[in-house]
């Protein structure tokens, strides 16, 4: 860690995955980092992720002592890939692929990639319980204003504040949420037996997911976990209460039925607190990730679908490349820096984005007509079953 820090003065609003590895890395840099979070902690809650290969790389490009086998140690490889009809009967098994010295995809609990990171940050930088009003900018600075504290004022906002995020819809004001066709429910139980030995089944309806399943490995006190997700393609309500009271049922019985017993078991196995549901929403492909001295990164950035797994690695991705632009040295200017890393990741990931709807289509999601209210209040879209 380096002492006494003078270099940029940058806030990065929201502390997931991305926003907590770029404050990490511009901490290292030198720069004086303020970390903003809507929550009062570290949002640790979640479930399972796929991390592909191409995420452990980016925490591996960081370059942080310690933090790749922090994140290793939190799960583990992924070993196969089974498909089943609903009938349970076998549709393909392969083994994940994987060149000897290559780094593997993980399985592993969003909390273990949060507490990897948090473990290596200055605690310091961060301030909880704040949550962003508006930000304006200057030619020389940029000043953000919160709901509750003081204003901040310095050389760059970041904004890694997630698919409802404020910074982005001041820096794109034409910024929508795009409904993809599902309501989603995921979890994580204790099992043994199930699912294990880094296995990722996938329950297949028509050309789409239905369920899937994977093993998480085991929890503090040596016990196995299997994450789940369960995908129902519906209708968007248009009003906000019947919204609300769908994400806070549980799966629909009906439903639940078309899957083989066992699978179904292991959801109805599951404690409400430990399941988190919402509707599933992508992005447009921005035009700009920049503009002046803001910069947009992660699902702020580009959310889309989960069908490539691509969501949370774009984001780590994004962080890396961002730092290392803001590196002493790398550019002339702070201003040059954001717009080089534009440069660099806004072809990239509107790849991702479009390669995950051609995916999400192609493997039966419907698209309903988007309503105007879809993105104007985050609250009900994703929440905690309590």
């Amino acid at each position: 860690m380096s002492s006494a820090p003078t270099g940029l003065r940058i806030a990065v609003v929201g502390a997931g995955s991305a926003g907590l590895l770029l404050a990490l890395i511009l901490q290292r840099q030198g720069h004086r980092v303020s970390l903003f979070e809507r929550s009062p902690q570290l949002r640790t809650e979640g479930c399972g992720i796929l991390l592909v290969k191409s995420g452990v790389e980016a925490v591996a490009a960081a370059a942080i002592p310690g933090l790749l086998d922090d994140l290793l140690a939190g799960g583990h490889p992924v070993q196969r890939f089974v498909f089943r009809n609903l009938r349970g009967d076998l549709i393909e098994a392969s083994p994940a692929e994987r060149e000897a010295g290559e780094l593997p995809s993980l399985l592993i609990h969003r909390r273990a990639i949060l507490d990897a990171l948090w473990g290596h940050l200055d605690p310091a930088c961060f301030h909880g319980g704040r949550s962003l009003v508006s930000w304006n900018q200057g030619k020389e600075r940029v000043e953000a204003q919160f709901a509750d504290g003081p204003p901040w004022s310095g050389d760059l906002l970041i904004g890694a504040d997630g698919i409802f995020s404020k910074v982005a819809s001041l820096l794109c004001p034409d910024r929508r949420l795009q409904y993809l066709g599902d309501r989603v429910w995921r979890g994580v139980v204790t099992d043994e037996t199930f699912c294990a030995g880094g296995d990722f089944f996938v329950y297949a309806r028509g050309r789409g997911i239905y369920a899937n399943f994977f093993d998480l490995g085991p929890d503090g006190e040596g016990k196995g976990r299997t994450h789940w997700g369960f995908f129902q393609e519906e209708e968007l309500p248009d009003d906000r209460a019947t919204r609300q009271r769908l994400l806070e049922e549980g799966v629909p019985a009906a439903a639940l039925a078309k899957l083989p017993a066992d699978a179904a078991a292991i959801i109805s196995a599951t404690a409400p607190a430990g399941v988190v549901a919402n509707w599933s929403f992508d992005i447009d492909p921005l035009p700009a990730l920049v503009e002046g001295r803001v910069a947009l990164i992660g699902d702020a950035a580009h959310a889309m679908s989960s069908s490539q797994a691509r969501g949370m690695t774009a984001g780590l991705e994004d962080a890396v490349a961002l730092a290392f632009r803001l590196a002493p040295g790398a550019s002339a200017t702070p201003v040059l820096a954001l717009q080089g890393y534009q440069e660099e990741r806004l072809p990239v990931v509107h790849r991702y984005q479009e390669r995950s709807r051609q995916v999400s289509r192609r493997t039966g999601r419907k698209r309903p007509p988007t309503r105007g209210s879809a993105g104007a209040h985050p609250p009900e879209q994703h929440r905690k079953m309590l």
